[in-house]
């Protein structure tokens, strides 16, 4: 259902934008884990990290997500795994966010 908002909405029915068909959430207790396991994506060398969306920014406006915030990060993973599974193009998503707003979302 979101896939298809996104499609009307924002990307003028091109399904080839779309991003996060696969998503995964990582809940962290504290802004220090969260930094520690954005390192280690960062230093994965079987990752390719394909945009950050950082609402956790200060200077994002956090009025448009009514004062939630998370890291978004879209990525590829090149592993012999994912090459034999010929998955290896395919963009994923992980949401990083606080303990505290994990409520918020569904």
């Amino acid at each position: 259902e979101r896939a298809i908002q996104k499609l009307i909405r924002n990307y003028n029915l091109d399904p080839s934008r779309l991003l996060d068909l696969c998503r995964q959430s990582i809940v962290f207790e504290s802004i220090p884990d969260m930094h520690k396991c954005l390192v280690e994506i960062g230093n994965d060398t079987e990752v390719e990290v394909v945009r950050v969306k950082n609402r956790m920014d200060p200077a994002y406006d956090s009025f448009v997500s009514a004062g939630y915030r998370d890291i978004g990060i879209n990525l590829r993973i090149n592993s012999p795994e994912t090459r034999f599974l010929g998955i290896d193009a395919h963009v994923t998503a992980a949401r990083l966010h606080l303990l505290c707003f994990d409520d918020t979302q569904a």
